[in-house]
């Protein structure tokens, strides 16, 4: 059967290889002679296939086993992007006593495909719900945009502020391989988060002071970083089966502690690709002895997890990453020791399963 389907597979491949041709007269431009050539003959049935069976690919797909992402989504329809994350803090007192809170936040987006022209996609960023959780100390905290406004004065504000951003919309210019040329319709926000914290805050600098803080941690090149973050995964070389590739990011603001993720691709097929993750910031320690007074300190963050992508469309269909940091404080005089530890066991999940 393998030998039978070859011959069968050359055959193809010779007729597919055979072109008509036409002959042709031009002019020589180095003789100044009419010549008579042969050209092809394009065939445009044979080019309607090519296009339609281009269209049947996948939108993650290989090439002699290198797999390049791009994106195939339809008119009219909509992907959800909803980014959990959950984090458990314990601190440990030199007495061995210990205390955890725990912290909640999801962002809901969902994303609308209006059109797709010249291999540009014009799509609608939905702005669709935003919530907040701390437990700590036997007391829960929760400032939902699905629930009504919370009671306690100092909730209100961060309620108001969320409450306004959520049932926006804003406007994304996206290429067929991910690549993000445009993200508008921000001036809108910051106009109903101005308004919205109007109540709360009297003073114009503060009001003005508060709106500019919020421009910067909600932009359109943030965006784009959280884009490029959790939709293009895959390099635009492409990758083989078990292949790794790396990212880097400042930890620090001074940017000489890196975060350095470890991506490698483990599978494509029945509709998903498979990434796992990897990596993290190295043990850092850094020691040192004033008025007799020697103080030691070490941190170290982990990450594992892994990716899953719609083969067909290219887009998220689940991230489940787990991070953990680690962070000790010695100090010692010689005689004595106290040591303090902060744990950190964090979850970060895109697109969970409800």
């Amino acid at each position: 059967m393998k030998k039978f389907t070859a011959i069968a597979l050359l055959s193809i491949t010779l007729i597919a290889c055979k072109k008509e041709t036409k002959t042709i007269t031009k002019i020589d431009p180095e003789t100044g002679k009419t010549v008579s050539v042969e050209v092809p003959v394009v065939n445009t049935a044979d080019s309607s296939a090519v296009d339609q069976n281009a269209a049947a690919q996948p939108a993650i797909r290989d090439s002699l086993g290198v797999y390049k992402q791009t994106f195939k989504l339809e008119k009219g329809q909509t992907y959800p992007l909803v980014t959990y994350q959950k984090d458990v803090q314990t601190m440990t007192a030199p007495d061995g006593k210990s205390q955890s809170g725990t912290s909640e936040m999801t962002d809901e987006m969902s994303f609308t495909v209006n059109d797709l022209k010249d291999g540009v996609y014009d799509i609608s960023i939905n702005l669709t719900g935003k919530r907040n959780a701390q437990t700590a100390n036997g007391k829960n905290v929760v400032v939902d945009t699905k629930q009504p406004e919370p009671k306690d004065e100092q909730l209100k504000m961060m309620w108001k502020v969320n409450k306004a951003l959520v049932g926006n919309k804003l406007n994304l210019k996206m290429t067929e391989t991910g690549k993000v040329n445009s993200i508008t319709g921000f001036d809108a926000i910051y106009n109903k988060i101005s308004a919205s914290v109007g109540t709360a805050i009297k003073d114009a600098k503060d009001k003005t002071a508060f709106v500019s803080s919020f421009k910067k941690s909600f932009n359109e090149k943030t965006l784009k970083e959280q884009f490029d973050k959790n939709l293009v995964l895959i390099p635009a070389k492409g990758v083989k089966i078990g292949e790794k590739w790396t990212q880097s990011e400042n930890a620090t603001p001074d940017g000489k502690i890196k975060l350095t993720t470890t991506y490698t691709l483990k599978s494509v097929g029945n509709g998903t690709a498979q990434i796992a993750v990897s990596g993290g910031i190295p043990k850092k320690s850094d020691k040192k002895t004033q008025e007799g007074i020697t103080r030691s300190m070490s941190s170290q963050l982990e990450q594992n997890g892994t990716i899953t992508l719609d083969q067909n469309t290219g887009w998220v269909k689940n991230q489940n990453i787990a991070v953990k940091t680690t962070q000790m404080e010695t100090l010692s005089d010689g005689k004595q020791t106290q040591t303090m530890k902060s744990t950190s066991n964090s979850t970060v999940v895109v697109n969970p399963s409800k």
